[in-house]
């Protein structure tokens, strides 16, 4: 059984290789660009699908990522850290701040299948047929159908950047025929690429999907070997809901001990047991209020 699984990671390894024509080619026109951009995405489309890939890990960490370019691209300036703490620190009534919204809607939107639904619970402002139509915005393949929502909603709604590159990006997940959204446009968009229209902005948008695409191949392949090494030591975890806690870890960005399904200090020592194994590490590097994670 341990070899199957190492055998399952060494494929995947290989696997999450992008080719060296895709990244390495020099594409100027839209034509060519758009040809090493579809190569990519279905590139990453077989790595995804493979099934010892954390699928839901894997979201909560690109939804990370995404909120940090919205935030950067709004001029605020929240990183990784401070949005873990906004996010997994907050006590019962507290308001989570703007960046914080931002970062809500990206996990909203991820954690469930597309679909107007959905993306209503992650962007309660809107009404569920206003996000339909602008869905429905886009025309032709995927890519350009992602960037006509994009440049539609941010002409509509100017400084609403999450809103448009969510929205965008479940055009192109439900266009690849893809259940979840999978953020890749925002975490490869430039700031001034959002200012860009028609032909452009296409460009743009292919550029970005070549570059994530082949980040995210890598970071699929980096999670798994991490979440095989959490199942290896889960045996060893004594405590009573450690099973549970376990689930947690393999699903979540970060984890606080608090949330943990354990008595508090036995939630602790949990905590702490999983960083002795190299299963989780400590992401604050404060003493306390830790998070823990992957």
């Amino acid at each position: 059984m341990t070899f199957a699984r190492l055998d399952h990671i060494s494929d995947l390894d290989t696997l999450q290789r992008m080719p060296a024509w895709v990244t390495s080619a020099r594409a100027e026109t839209l034509e060519d660009v758009a040809f090493l951009s579809g190569a990519a995405l279905n590139h990453l489309h077989v790595v995804l699908g493979r099934a010892e890939v954390p699928q839901a890990l894997l979201r909560d960490r690109l939804a990370l990522r995404a909120t940090e370019a919205c935030v950067t691209f709004s001029g605020r300036p929240e990183r990784a850290r401070e949005l873990r703490d906004l996010l997994h620190l907050l006590s019962p009534g507290d308001l989570p701040g703007p960046a914080g919204e931002i970062y809500l809607s990206w996990r909203r939107a991820t954690e469930r299948t597309v679909s107007v639904k959905a993306l209503g619970r992650a962007l309660p402002t809107f009404e569920p047929g206003q996000i339909a139509t602008w869905l429905n915005t886009g025309q032709g393949a995927p890519v350009s159908r992602a960037a006509m929502v994009l440049e539609t909603v941010l002409m509509e709604t100017p400084r609403a950047e999450a809103l448009a590159l969510i929205l965008a990006e479940a055009s192109l997940a439900q266009s690849l025929g893809w259940k979840h959204l999978i953020p890749l446009l925002a975490p490869g968009l430039r700031r001034g690429d959002l200012r860009k229209q028609g032909d452009d902005l296409r460009l743009a948008c292919h550029r970005a999907l070549i570059a994530s695409a082949v980040e995210t191949a890598r970071l699929a392949a980096d999670l798994t070997r991490r979440a095989e090494h959490v199942k290896a030591v889960a045996p060893k975890l004594r405590a009573k809901g450690a099973g549970e806690a376990v689930g947690m870890f393999l699903a979540r960005d970060a984890v606080a001990a608090a949330a943990l399904p354990l008595p508090s200090r036995a939630a602790r020592r949990l905590c702490d047991r999983l960083v002795e194994l190299g299963a989780v590490r400590e992401l604050t590097g404060r003493d306390t209020f830790r998070l823990y994670g992957v």
